[in-house]
């Protein structure tokens, strides 16, 4: 990853590291989104007694870390592996990789223009970092809010045909909700009636899908920019395929939604 940012981190940053050099109580990295050396104490590797460090890390080892306390005037930057949890491990990674594929739009660009990549970044990354801290919180703006590259600061020359690899690339988020839908009928029709009931929930919202899973269960999915969007399209649809399959007495109808992993 290319992103290099100014001058030093914050406490409490969780930046990603590459393991430089193990000794017998202190690991020194590279702070690669800084450039600059930091050392984690043994007693910030893991909780209790380690008995060799070479047990939690190596040289040449990408880790996760936050910045426990800077000193500028020595240029001095402790750091904790231990106390780094794995809901912050995985969206540091997650942010990593936006990077990554924002990094590889900007290839493209320069490729497309028909110049050096180096020079194509430095020229994009100068003027989105200092701003938004990352290029793909750029992007990101630019698709969810419609937000101008150029009005960002970018030069005409490149903001137009970034802009329209960025919507090519990058895709809207959509919060995605599902559960699954049992039913019974016992009624002469009953086959006829779920079919109906559920075509009828399906055609609530183009973004619901509903596919058979066997043995009178049914999952359904409905996708939306915004929770609570999500959240009614998916009663209103479950509350139409209730009420049709409900219309026979000897009709069973129950719903779980699932919950995210």
């Amino acid at each position: 990853m290319l992103l290099r940012k100014q001058g030093y981190p914050e406490e409490g940053e969780i930046v990603f590291c590459t393991v430089t050099n193990v000794q017998y109580n202190s690991v020194f990295v590279r702070i690669e989104e800084y450039d600059k050396q930091g050392l984690i104490h043994i007693s910030e590797i893991s909780p209790g007694r380690i008995r060799n460090i070479r047990d939690y890390v190596k040289e040449g080892k990408m880790v996760v870390c936050k910045v426990l306390r800077i000193d500028e005037r020595k240029g001095h930057i402790d750091l904790s592996l231990r106390r780094v949890n794995e809901r912050e491990k995985r969206q540091k990674t997650d942010e990593r990789k936006q990077e990554q594929k924002a990094e590889k739009i900007v290839e493209s660009l320069a490729s497309q223009l028909k110049k050096p990549f180096d020079k194509v970044y430095h020229e994009v990354s100068s003027v989105i970092i200092p701003k938004y801290g990352f290029i793909y919180a750029a992007f990101e703006e630019v698709v969810e809010n419609n937000e101008s590259l150029e009005k960002m600061g970018l030069k005409k020359e490149y903001a137009e045909p970034l802009e329209a690899l960025v919507r090519d690339k990058i895709k809207p988020k959509q919060v995605v909700l599902s559960g699954t839908i049992t039913v019974k009928t016992y009624a002469e029709n009953g086959v006829e009636l779920v079919r109906n009931a559920l075509i009828k929930a399906k055609n609530v919202d183009k973004s619901i899908n509903i596919y058979y899973l066997g043995a009178g269960n049914y999952s359904i999915t409905v996708e939306a920019k915004e929770y609570k969007d999500a959240e009614k399209q998916l009663k209103s649809a479950v509350g139409v395929a209730e009420k049709m399959v409900m219309s026979e007495k000897s009709s069973v109808f129950k719903f779980k939604k699932r919950e995210k992993d």
